[in-house]
């Protein structure tokens, strides 16, 4: 009989604050109008996207796709509705949320590679994106379709953005409504398109180097770029000349000159501030500055002493020049340098390396006295500044004094500054304690929440020890610390080792510890409990304290120590590559474990005693027989070191986790990969499995702590080995898709792109064309044979048609095409060939005549038109088919539109009406009388609106 198995799924991740894998954004409180509150922030967490409360540090929302794998790579907010975010991911897609709901509205997918700006037009209606491929696409978020794709950068576009233009009247020129496009990217070019002509008007080298941000000023005069060596360039942007930028007269984007950041670090991130004149900039590393764009009387005062000095200098000299203060003063700021009008104002120290920024503004309140700042780090915080404006009084000493920065709120207990070196759960698996370099963090299993934080050293190993309200830590330094859940405090540090803790395990019978080290000594620890004196009374309360009792010299350093469930035997890893089996009350040596390349970094004995699995730094998993010795086998597990194995309760099945980003479930007996568990996006680092339920616990350097869980799922191993080839062909034939449309280069191409679900959708659509063009055939010799035989009995149809409650050919064909995604509709009809498109046709006929969901069969009818143009010119057969088509469509359209005309009159006459009944003046009395009496003292008469 065939071995079935039970799929572990994923169940929860917790431990992340925010991934430096995308920009965090700040965005108001919904519902809130207190001044207090500091708003929410949305922030990437590896595949999902979070919203905290910055203020409480709590999570509010996650939004995730259980389709989606792939990190997130960029997000925005629109500028109309701020309900609406479009997120960016690795593999090239975009999804838009809707943050009320958590659910995805549209999902877009036109990019070969991942995600890296993303911006919304003024109106709200278009979504602009640009990736590593180079490419920039415009989507239309109303018909949900990609507009085209601009190419034209040979590197990954760094940042992209709308611009207005001038105000032009509708009627004189409707071509420039679709507006224009900034673009930069790390082929040191920034570029300007037309968007009404998709084409790049204006391309100029802005740095020597990558271009490595963009930000456009809020009223879109100017610009500055970042490039290398912390230089800033300042761009002015003359948005008259746009609209007649294509006599070619004048350039639009004018280099006003260079700004230099006080570290030679390139900037990653520049933003101005919408409301105030402040301009952020930050690097990769801790410090965020501050620049402020000065008023015009501050240039005027600045350019005056500059003069002045000036001047100065030339009486000291040979010849004074004689100067004409009358010419130069109309003139003085245009001749102001960018050092001029930008000055530093203040830098930010952060606790961690800087990800992204975002200014918080209040959408109600007046302009307050200080400037608030949001500020995602790489180590998984997220940090909320207040900066002070500059005062009123533009004294001197003021001016010099530099304004003192608030550290207002940080969101940073739900998750470790470092990568998670050790996992540990509770013997009744409620409770998981993680460990990293600096701290060591407590969580509830079930509802994710980290219920203690304590500051230790770096944390190699730990373990809850029995009862579950002590945890022992081994760290680096070669000590031992014991911590107390339920007081949450340290109750003794123990100098242990003279080398760092690789390892430690406490006996089967929860009354002793063991620990291997650096210092190729393991060391056995008895637990006892110590009377101690309360201090300043005679009262005494009992302590645990650690008594070593027994030590093990070997010849190697120590990595792994661990105990066989029967308590006979100890096993010890040694940097030898070899593992020494050992008794355990005697500590005479057993059996030698040769065969790995490379150090056992971990190892686990099953719970019968009977097998022990190794995994090393060689890749390779190998397990062991305690009886004698012997290798039962050897896999190569991963592609990467494999970190940790551990076996399974009660059974020989295993997991094993690697620097592969993997964890996979392994037969021991059988010696087959079960399943493969992708979720990570880092090396995973520690693994622990339930000791009560069916769960397992990893942790990544992504930060995030997973949970998996057993469900109900049977796995087949031909199943699960035939389900891994499928994907891999998926994977490469839409990859082959994609290099044969990659010929183009060079101004607007179409914006699709071919994947297993656009495929998918136009095989179903062969597949009901086909279906329903023999149904017509057959209901058309029916209808024939009927005429000469009028007691004929109707044919046997499709059963798929039977099946749907008898419905009609066009009818199938209809329902097929309306279940594809607007997204993806123009993909799957770039499926068909030409051969169905002839018959798709004589259905457009049928809906069109019908009038059946006008709006769809316009679409596919364009499009078909434009894709097989060459084809339909060159048949004269189809013209019959096509005069047909445009007679049925156009009476369509015209009834339609004389629908909408009727409708709309009579909405307006109704609106008309409701405007007349519902409005009733109200004059409240003491107001009339004083507005009374200000009329009379200024003029004669009164009016009242």
């Amino acid at each position: 009989m065939v071995k079935s198995y039970l799929r572990f799924e994923h169940l929860r991740t917790f431990g992340i604050v925010a991934s430096g894998t995308a920009n965090a954004i700040w965005t108001p409180e919904s519902n809130s109008t207190s001044r207090t509150n500091a708003g929410r922030a949305v922030v990437p967490a590896n595949e999902e996207v979070l919203t905290w409360d910055i203020k409480k540090g709590e999570l509010i929302s996650r939004w995730r796709d259980p389709k989606c794998k792939s990190e997130v790579s960029a997000i925005v907010q629109s500028q109309t509705d701020n309900d609406i975010f479009a997120v960016g991911y690795n593999d090239g897609s975009i999804r838009l949320w809707d943050t009320k709901t958590s659910t995805v509205i549209i999902s877009f997918n036109g990019h070969r590679s991942a995600v890296s700006t993303l911006c919304f037009d003024h109106s709200g209606t278009r979504l602009a994106s640009g990736s590593k491929d180079a490419n920039i696409i415009v989507w239309d978020l109303i018909s949900e379709v990609g507009l085209y794709r601009l190419r034209g950068h040979k590197d990954q576009i760094t940042k992209i953005v709308f611009l207005r233009g001038p105000e032009i009247k509708d009627d004189a020129m409707g071509a420039n409504d679709a507006g224009w496009l900034v673009s930069t990217g790390k082929d040191t070019l920034i570029k300007l398109w037309d968007l009404s002509t998709q084409h790049c008007m204006e391309t100029h080298v802005a740095h020597n180097g990558e271009c490595w941000t963009m930000a456009v000023s809020p009223d879109e005069r100017g610009c500055i770029t970042a490039g290398n060596d912390g230089e800033l360039k300042v761009w002015g942007i003359d948005t008259s000349s746009l609209a007649s930028r294509s006599k070619g007269d004048t350039d639009c984007l004018i280099p006003r000159g260079a700004l230099y950041r006080s570290t030679k670090d390139r900037a990653t991130m520049v933003t101005f501030h919408p409301t105030s004149n402040f301009v952020a900039s930050h690097g990769s590393d801790k410090n965020v500055e501050i620049w402020r764009i000065r008023t015009e009387d501050e240039v005027k005062k600045a350019l005056k002493r500059k003069r002045k000095r000036k001047e100065e200098k030339a009486a000291k000299g040979a010849k004074p020049k004689p100067e004409e203060p009358t010419e130069e003063e109309p003139e003085s700021l245009a001749s102001a340098e960018v050092s001029d009008v930008f000055v530093s104002y203040v830098t930010l120290r952060t606790s961690g390396k800087v990800r992204s920024v975002d200014w918080a503004t209040r959408g109600g309140s007046k302009a307050s006295e200080a400037v608030k700042l949001l500020v995602a780090c790489t180590n998984n915080t997220l940090e909320f500044y207040d900066i002070p404006k500059p005062s009123r009084k533009e004294g001197k000493k003021e001016a010099a004094e530099v304004p003192e920065y608030n550290k207002v709120y940080t969101v940073e207990l739900p998750g470790h500054r470092t990568d998670i070196r050790s996992l540990s759960l509770s013997s009744d698996d409620r409770m998981l304690a993680s460990a990293s370099s600096g701290s060591l963090k407590i969580w509830n299993v079930k509802t994710s929440t980290c219920i203690r934080t304590f500051e230790c050293g770096y944390a190699l190993c730990c373990s809850f020890l029995p009862g579950d309200k002590i945890v022992v830590v081994g760290t680096k330094s070669g000590e031992l610390e014991l911590f107390d859940v339920t007081s949450s405090s340290i109750i003794e540090t123990v100098a242990a080792h003279e080398g760092a803790i690789w390892s430690l395990q406490v006996h089967p019978d929860g009354k002793s510890l063991v620990t291997g080290s650096a210092d190729k000594n393991v060391k056995f620890w008895n637990f006892e409990i110590v009377q101690e004196e309360i201090p300043g009374t005679k009262r005494t309360t009992p302590r645990l304290r650690l008594a070593h009792t027994r030590t093990l010299k070997v010849t190697d350093d120590v990595l792994s120590v661990r105990y066989s469930p029967n308590t006979k035997l100890l096993a010890i890893a040694l940097l030898d590559n070899t593992v020494k089996v050992f008794f355990a009350d005697t500590l005479k040596h057993l059996l030698n474990l040769y065969g790995h390349k490379l150090p056992v970094l971990s190892m686990d004995i099953s719970s019968d005693s009977k097998l022990i699995a190794t995994c090393s730094a060689d890749k390779n998993v190998k397990i062991w027989g305690l009886d004698f010795g012997d290798c039962h086998k050897s896999f190569f597990a991963h592609q990467d070191s494999v970190m940790q194995v551990a076996f399974e309760r009660n059974s020989h099945n295993f997991f094993s986790a690697g620097k592969d980003k993997l964890i996979k479930y392994w037969d021991g007996d059988k010696f087959e990969n079960i399943m493969k568990m992708d979720g990570h996006f880092g090396e995973v680092w520690a693994l622990a499995v339930g000791k009560v339920s069916e769960i397992i616990v990893s942790a990544s350097h992504d930060k995030s702590i997973r949970v998996w869980e057993q469900g109900d799922d049977e796995i087949f191993l031909e199943e699960e080995r035939e389900k891994e080839l499928e994907e891999l062909y998926e994977s490469t034939l839409t990859t082959s898709l994609e290099a044969e449309g990659d010929a183009n280069d060079g101004g607007a191409t179409a914006a699709g792109k071919q994947t297993i679900e656009t495929l998918m959708a136009g095989e179903r659509l062969m597949e009901a064309l086909d279906a329903g063009i023999a149904d017509l055939a057959l209901l058309r010799e029916y209808a024939q044979a009927k005429a000469t035989r009028p007691n004929l009995a109707p044919p046997a149809r499709n059963p798929v048609f039977v099946a749907l409650g008898n419905i009609s050919a066009e009818k199938h064909v209809l329902t097929t095409a309306q279940r594809i995604k607007a997204s993806h509709l123009q993909d799957a009809l770039l499926v068909l060939p030409f051969e169905k498109v002839v018959s798709f046709l004589t259905f457009l006929d049928i809906w069109a005549q019908k009038e059946w969901h006008i709006s769809l069969t316009c679409r596919i009818l364009f499009f078909l038109l434009k894709t097989h143009h060459k084809q339909i010119v060159a048949s004269k057969t189809m013209r019959t088919m096509l005069d047909s088509v445009r007679a049925n469509l156009r009476a369509a359209l015209r009834h339609q539109k004389d629908e909408m005309g009727f409708n709309l009159a009579a909405v307006k006459f109704v609106k008309s009406g409701v405007d007349q009944r519902g409005v009733s003046e109200y004059v409240d009395e003491e107001a009339f009388k004083m507005q009374e009496e200000r009329a009379t003292k200024k003029r004669g008469f009164a009016t009242l609106a």
